[in-house]
């Protein structure tokens, strides 16, 4: 999705919005937001348990689909460093042409 702005869109500022804010609830290293095709947000942190470790990412997209999301259209992560394959792999099973847009904790973009 090349058209994202977060800064003139609102529904794309409010997916930054709440990956920031599921970050600093919880104090995790990520934090991330997806829309859906039907315009239903989900906004997790990263786990990092003995047992299991996901991205929020990851954890976004598992959540829209055990919502039984039709499709996604917006990806958007909070990290001190960009880059998430495992994420981006999820959402590409679930919408190829989605672009995972990376931000810092500020919400500045990340290249």
């Amino acid at each position: 999705m090349s058209d994202f702005d977060a800064t003139s869109n609102p529904e794309d500022a409010k997916l930054v919005t709440l990956a920031r804010s599921s970050r600093a609830r919880t104090g995790a290293a990520q934090g991330a937001a997806v829309r859906d095709t039907d315009g239903r947000t989900y906004a997790a942190a990263s786990v990092a348990l003995p047992a299991l470790s996901l991205s929020a990412l990851q954890v976004a997209v598992a959540m829209a689909v055990s919502s039984g999301a039709p499709g996604l259209e917006a990806a958007v992560v909070l990290a001190e460093h960009p880059g998430d394959a495992a994420g981006a792999a999820a959402v590409h099973d679930v919408a190829p042409s989605v672009s995972v847009f990376y931000f810092d904790s500020a919400g500045a973009p990340l290249s």
